[in-house]
């Protein structure tokens, strides 16, 4: 998903009150019951009964959480963002036989199939469940449908007081398969690969639904934030609620790791982010870390160089860093007090395998070797070829951070052939 040796020569706001805990709209989150059962139930017709309580940190788990947490690793962990997908021949495949990407999204035994596709061919140390940002949805009052050329499509848009009456708590049973997914994912990596669950953050997800789907301008949601305040208010206060349980329903279905993309956050101005998505992602994060306070939370926003701080301000336990920020000045910028993940342009994946390495090696070095784990910038481009994936996971494996001399520059890796 020949290595040589780098020197570390490659590295050389106002913000505005919300008052929205204050709100009448923003109410206080209740919790699902945690799961009482301490082993997990992997059968296929019992998995969805059982619950992994919250995990504990412990010096046996994947490579990936240790990074995460910041602990030492001797090597950077790997996974790709959109890792399982359409540049593989066998994706392609499975899905000339089921050609609805919700029945593959939302069926068990095909997501647990499509996201164990890469793990098979590649070996990531990190294997993330196929699904979707939209997937709850329905759970919560909002359907939709994905169309082959619009993408994703929401018939009956909130954009009224009226309307923002259809959403309702979040319905886990209607969401058995993500669980029932996350538990076989869990059972069939063993303990040294890190199974990943993800959401949406509130913003992202309230463009959809206030917009109908997706948009290039974000006009009606944006214009939103002046004409109807309130109304927006409540709709994220909703969706801060069911997406703070559903990260907890994933994590005790066997999620090691959960990230959060606010993939459209990187659309509105600094300080309006500071208004209209960080409260909510806060929140979230305070009610994840209450219950299971050991579990990595990572925030990815797209088009994030100008939020960076503020992102390091929600109390998540990492970073990702889009492709167009510098891997050095990122660090510099974050700190060393907390993990990044990231952050190869996907586009490198198209070029000669050995420019592939050197820009493996130049982000790892500027990253450090201590809370880092390595991705793309964003998910992996259709058309990638597989032979370039395979080798970034090969150049990741080969990085031994235990075998550095102790003349190296720190943070300085050496790569073994």
């Amino acid at each position: 998903m020949g290595f040589s040796t780098f020197s570390s020569s490659y590295c050389n706001s106002c913000t505005v009150g919300l008052g929205w805990k204050s709100s009448s709209l923003f109410t206080p989150l209740n919790f699902l019951p945690a799961g009482r059962s301490n082993g997990v139930a992997f059968s296929r017709k019992e998995a969805h009964k059982f619950t992994v309580p919250c995990a504990s940190a412990s010096s046996s788990d994947p490579l990936l959480v240790k990074a995460a947490r910041g602990d030492p690793v001797n090597r950077p962990p790997a996974w790709m963002m959109r890792q399982a997908g359409r540049y593989m021949a066998v994706y392609r495949k499975l899905a000339e036989k089921y050609p609805s990407f919700r029945e593959r999204s939302e069926t068990t035994d095909l997501i647990v199939q499509i996201s164990l596709q890469p793990w098979e061919a590649f070996q990531p140390d990190g294997v993330i469940i196929f699904s979707d940002i939209l997937t709850p949805l329905p759970a919560f009052g909002v359907n939709f449908d994905i169309e082959e050329v619009r993408g994703p499509v929401i018939q009956s848009p909130i954009r009224s007081e009226e309307d923002l009456k259809t959403l309702h708590p979040i319905d886990f049973e209607k969401l058995q398969f993500v669980g029932e997914s996350l538990r076989i994912l869990r059972k069939q990596v063993g303990e040294q690969t890190a199974v990943l669950g993800f959401v949406g953050a509130p913003w992202t997800i309230a463009t959809y639904i206030v917009e109908g789907g997706t948009t290039r301008t974000y006009t009606t949601i944006k214009s939103m934030c002046h004409t109807a305040p309130h109304l927006l208010r409540g709709v994220l206060s909703h969706l801060t609620k069911a997406i703070a349980e559903y990260i907890i329903f994933q994590v005790e279905s066997g999620a090691h790791c959960i990230q959060i993309f606010d993939s459209w956050g990187g659309q509105l101005p600094p300080a309006m982010w500071d208004n209209w998505s960080k409260p909510y992602i806060n929140e979230i994060v305070r009610v994840v870390k209450e219950k299971c306070p050991q579990t990595p939370l990572v925030l990815y926003i797209n088009g994030n160089g100008g939020l960076l701080e503020r992102m390091k301000g929600t109390g998540v336990d990492v970073i990702g860093l889009d492709w167009t920020v510098d891997m050095a000045d990122g660090r510099r910028r974050l700190g060393s007090d907390i993990s990044i993940q990231g952050n190869v342009d996907p586009a490198y994946l198209f070029s000669p395998l050995p420019a592939v390495t050197n820009e493996i090696n130049r982000v790892v070095n500027c990253a450090g070797r201590k809370g880092h784990i390595l991705n793309l910038g964003h998910g992996v481009l259709v058309g990638t070829p597989e032979e370039a994936v395979a080798h970034f996971f090969d150049v990741a494996r080969s990085i031994n951070f235990d075998s550095q001399v102790d003349n190296h520059a720190v943070g300085a890796p050496n790569m073994v052939a």
